[in-house]
């Protein structure tokens, strides 16, 4: 919606249209066009009409897009850094060891953090995560406040504009120093929390280069094509070179870290609304520096 002059005013967002939209909007109709318009399925403009959310005055159009929701989560105050914020979407940076959200339905996750912080703030906004992170794996957690950033979002996950830069802490040296790995993941079918390269498994894309190797081990900046379940953790324990710390897929504790060495560096996506391209850097947790500081890896 480049140049549109888009306008939030309380529960609305406001914009004007030219002349030719004026003609676009009277052929096509107002979901049509709004669909078009906001680049969604005709199904979100719809449902905006039939809730009311839709108004059309002269050459001034008005979308009800951010009406107060339920945050989906009980709230529980955490302090947590907040990486990039503006009324569409918020990034958190989550450290090591505290999940997304819930799996059994326990309390003290990342949702019930963030659920927190839009009370504490005065949003009425729902918990909706884009991407998820493992547990006891730190970096930056992408949220869409609103059914039109999800929804604007969900279709950058699919078609993979979405960009995860990861930098990790391996075991020996890589050979070659840098690739592509192209290998299915699917589930192991021995141990319900791994997961395995396997032909009968999701694509699976994974680029990495090497940084620097001292001490025995390598650290390796990657990048996701594709986010299936663990797997920079499956890819490198594949290639010989596990991740350090990581005992599930043979991984030794090293150096000090006692957890995964991996760590979400920098999150590119399009904004929601304008498609400008939002770059987030997520600074590298004390651990993971004190790792690179005993192996002596130049960063």
């Amino acid at each position: 919606m480049k140049g549109s002059g888009a306008q939030r005013k309380g529960e609305w967002l406001e914009l004007g249209i030219t002349a030719a939209d004026l003609q676009d909007l009277e052929t096509a109709g107002i979901t049509d066009f709004v669909s078009r318009l906001l680049r969604t399925p005709p199904a979100f403009a719809r449902k905006l009409q039939a809730s009311g959310g839709l108004q059309q005055s002269g050459d001034k159009l008005r979308l009800r897009l951010f009406g107060a929701e339920p945050a989906g989560f009980a709230p529980e105050w955490m302090d947590l850094p907040v990486l990039y914020e503006d009324d569409y979407v918020l990034v958190i940076l989550k450290p090591a060891g505290l999940k997304v959200h819930p799996t059994d339905g326990e309390p003290g996750t990342l949702a019930h953090g963030v659920a927190s912080y839009f009370e504490c703030t005065g949003q009425a906004c729902a918990v909706r995560h884009v991407h998820r992170l493992d547990e006891w794996t730190s970096g930056p957690v992408l949220y869409a406040k609103g059914a039109l950033a999800l929804a604007r979002l969900d279709d950058a996950m699919r078609r993979k504009a979405i960009g995860r830069i990861y930098v990790a802490l391996a075991a020996g040296e890589l050979s070659p120093p840098a690739g592509r790995v192209d290998l299915p993941i699917g589930r192991d079918r021995h141990h319900k929390q791994r997961r395995r390269v396997s032909p009968g498994g999701e694509e699976a894309v994974t680029y990495y280069e090497t940084v620097s190797s001292a001490g025995g081990a390598s650290l390796v900046r990657l990048r996701l094509e594709t986010g299936r379940t663990h797997q920079i953790r499956v890819h490198m324990s594949h290639l010989g070179h596990p991740l350090l710390g990581d005992s599930l897929y043979g991984g030794s504790l090293h150096q000090g870290i006692t957890r995964q060495a991996l760590h979400g560096e920098r999150l590119i996506f399009p904004h929601p609304l304008t498609d400008e391209e939002i770059e987030v850097a997520a600074p590298w947790p004390e651990d993971f520096l004190a790792a690179c500081a005993k192996l002596q890896l130049k960063m």
